[in-house]
């Protein structure tokens, strides 16, 4: 038996040898290996038949009894079988190969013993790399942590391919067992992080041959390499076979999800894919290669409608992806240092903006970026930590981003037009990987089992689907079918009604509503409801003609309330049969504004009211609102003796126009008055032209004043021209020109003066 408190790779234990003879040989010893065969994995059949589902279940069946039985093996002989049995190595490596991803349809199996079965098989390959990662299991059983790296990597049993198909399928619900487990292989052994160093250029390959494959511009060395005579044209998205363009997506989709699952569970690596310049690659592919997919996928004919549904899911899918994994490589080189403080924050903040200065000109990426995560966000995050930063390069990259949006077409969305940038604490307070606000939520959904939930990683789906939730949904409708979807997979038996109410109750968080489901903690009002509640029924708009509202309506054309309409009246142009003639010859409306006109004609002066009768009773009244007093000889208290009568103010003037006798006696009697008004001095008239005789002399008169002053000198004419040039000039001639050059001011270039001025005092003109 192997000795307490020693480590594994010390131990020795004793042995029957061949003859029955006992030795000592070391715990760690290919003799001490069971003899046992693990057959490779087969994935689940597509419906399949019956004979393919039981060969399925059989196979399947081996693997987790033989996994099983690996599992409750004692210390020292778990690590024996597994450091020299290949057959149990090349089944782990069958099952990172061949399980079913997030958007492969076999996540759907055809029958719940599959299911069952695929669930069995998926934690038992869990729990196996696991152990395989824990180098210390208890105070007894453990094992040299030096010796523990130099084991796992000089066997194999983890390398850099591995731990991503690790993090890929088993990244959802065991995030943070993943997290310890990787952490603790890089640890124990740091040359994993020179093989990553190493893979990341071929990660980036990926990208330069999906360029490649769709004709478009690869960055790098070879771009730039002319093409040869002979070499034929390379087909593009649009050309390019069928098969192949549906290969090409599913090869973009796996390498996007498999990248951001190693990312998000283990953030210490995103040092070395940003050393790699990763960050602009990423998005310079994404300017480059998704427009002309997404153009191909749309618009290519596809036999199968549903292929072409599973192809946009699919390249929805990854661009999601590349807009979070970049998102995951700022917040943890740049965003994350900023928000735990140091002395290196002002640099760390220059890097930030940097890289989204850098994206200005990537458009489409900028605006799938700022959808899903909002640079305003993190600038209103830096200026609280930083108050230094340049408000004016911040207000230049906000510009941009709304630029961008309006580059491609789009208009964003109202709930981030108003929404409040967060603080710094809620931040501060996210977890390992991405922050709590920017991390999708459908990202992070579990089954509610901590350790024990086993599923492969679940897509978040992207479909463009039309209409709208309402203003109180605060998700977009695509974001609510994934909820849904992603619940309805784990349970399929619940209405999509009820999950409805479940997801609005929790704030749309599925993995709560998963949580609260599963352990029947539901609030007291979901409780009441049907589980197998359907979804209900969009409401109708109603029509916008039973709303409308004009000044036409119900008249005898108004064709939508009414079925009949007399079409003889109707008609376009000049109407048939009816000529210019007879169309100017019809006084039809003369004679119907003929009656209108007669009223006026009976002008009644006086009438006569017999005694007993009102003047009601003839159309008349006893106050006339209109009526003209002006010419009225009732002079009411006109002639009363006040001192300030009516006609001693102003006397009684007969209109010209009602005046009756000889013209010329009113001529000559409006004369005389004349005369006898005629004012005595003219001075304050108002003139509109004054005599230009009379201006002349005042004039005259002024400078004649002028002149009989003590001193004056009279203005001699002024000379600018001078001498020629080079026999210099007079002092006159200096002077006259500098009060040239100080008036110019009066006629035109009203600020010729003042500048030169301004010149001449700070020493431009010289004196």
């Amino acid at each position: 038996m192997a000795c307490a408190r020693v480590p594994l790779d010390e131990q020795q234990v004793t042995e029957p040898g061949p003859l029955g003879k006992e030795h000592t040989v070391p715990a760690l010893h290919p003799v001490r290996k069971e003899e046992r065969c693990f057959v490779p994995y087969k994935s689940p059949p597509e419906d399949g038949s019956p004979a393919e589902v039981e060969e399925f279940l059989e196979h399947a069946k081996f693997i987790t009894e033989d996994l099983e039985w690996l599992l409750t093996l004692p210390h020292d002989k778990f690590w024996c079988q597994v450091v020299f049995d290949e057959s149990l190595q090349r089944c782990l490596d069958s099952y990172l190969h061949h399980a079913p991803r997030g958007l492969d349809p076999a996540t759907l199996p055809s029958s719940p013993a599959v299911a069952d079965m695929q669930r069995s098989v998926h934690r038992a390959v869990f729990l196996t790399f696991l152990r395989m990662a824990t180098h210390k299991e208890s105070k007894e059983n453990f094992i040299t942590a030096a010796v523990f790296g130099e084991i796992i990597y000089e066997n194999f049993l983890f390398d850099i391919p591995k731990i991503l198909d690790l993090c890929v399928l088993f990244g959802k619900g065991n995030s943070q067992l993943l997290n310890k487990m990787i952490d603790n292989i890089f640890t124990q052994q740091p040359s994993y992080y020179s093989d990553l160093d190493e893979t990341v250029p071929t990660v980036l390959q990926v990208f330069d041959t999906i360029l490649g494959k769709c004709g478009l511009h690869c960055e790098g060395a070879t771009a730039m390499e002319p093409m040869k005579l002979g070499t034929h044209k390379q087909p593009t998205a649009m050309t390019m076979s069928q098969q192949e363009l549906v290969d090409l997506i599913l090869y973009l989709c796996d390498s996007t999800t498999t990248i951001h699952a190693f990312l998000d569970i283990f953030p210490a690596a995103c040092s070395s894919f940003h050393s790699h310049n990763f960050l602009s690659r990423l998005t310079s592919f994404y300017e480059t290669a998704v427009p002309d997919l997404e153009k191909a996928v749309r618009k290519r004919n596809f036999d199968d409608k549903s292929l072409q549904e599973d192809l946009w899911k699919r390249l929805s899918h990854s661009c999601r992806k590349m807009v979070e994994t970049a998102h995951l490589l700022l917040h943890h080189t740049c965003l994350q240092p900023i928000l735990e403080g140091g002395e290196n924050m002002l640099t760390f903040a220059e890097e930030l903006l940097q890289h989204f200065t850098s994206f200005l000109t990537e458009k489409r990426f900028l605006s799938d970026y700022d959808e899903q995560f909002p640079i305003a966000d993190d600038v209103s995050l830096l200026q609280q930590a930083l108050p230094v930063i340049d408000e004016t390069r911040t207000s230049y990259l906000l510009q941009g981003v709304e630029s961008a949006w309006e580059s491609v077409g789009r208009r964003k969305p109202q709930s981030q037009i108003q929404h409040k940038a967060p603080s710094a604490s809620a931040y501060q307070g996210a977890e390992g990987g991405a922050s709590a606000g920017f991390r999708l939520q459908d990202d992070r959904d579990a089954e509610g089992g901590g350790g024990d939930s086993m599923r492969g990683a679940e897509a978040m789906l992207d479909v463009p689907l039309k209409g709208n939730n309402g203003a109180i949904c605060p998700v977009s409708e695509a974001e609510l079918e994934s909820l849904l979807s992603c619940i309805r997979d784990l349970l399929p038996d619940l209405g999509e009604g009820f999950l409805l109410a479940c997801l609005h109750e929790y704030n749309y968080n599925s993995e709560l509503v998963i949580n609260n489901i599963l352990e029947d903690r539901l609030a007291p009002n979901l409780d009441k409801l049907d589980r197998a509640m359907p979804r209900p029924e969009k409401e109708e708009l109603p029509n916008v003609m039973d709303s409308r509202s004009n000044v036409f309506d119900d008249d005898e054309f108004d064709v939508f309330r009414r079925d009949k309409v007399d079409m003889s009246r109707i008609w376009k142009g000049r109407r048939k049969g009816e000529s210019a003639r007879e169309m100017l010859n019809d006084k039809q409306h003369v004679a119907e504004q003929r009656a209108r006109y007669q009223a006026y004609e009976t002008v009644v002066d006086e009438v006569v009211i017999e005694p007993g009768e009102s003047a009601e009773a003839y159309g008349l009244d006893d106050y006339d609102d209109e009526y003209d007093d002006t010419y009225d000889m009732n002079q009411v208290g006109a002639n009363d003796l006040d001192g300030d009568s009516l006609l001693n103010r102003r006397p009684f003037t007969v209109p010209q126009v009602l005046r009756k006798g000889n013209k010329a006696q009113d001529d000559e009697e409006g004369e005389d008055e004349d005369e006898e008004e005629t004012l005595p001095n003219n001075v304050n008239r108002d003139q509109f032209v004054q005599d230009p005789a009379l201006l002349r002399e005042r004039a005259e008169a002024r400078r004649a004043t002028m002149q009989q002053r003590k001193g004056f000198r009279p203005e001699r004419p002024s000379n600018v021209v001078g001498k020629p040039k080079g026999q210099g000039q007079t002092l006159e001639t200096f002077l006259d020109r500098r009060k040239k050059e100080a008036s110019k001011s009066r006629t035109s270039n009203h600020n010729r003066r003042t500048m030169a001025d301004r010149k001449r005092n700070k020493g431009m003109i010289p004196s």
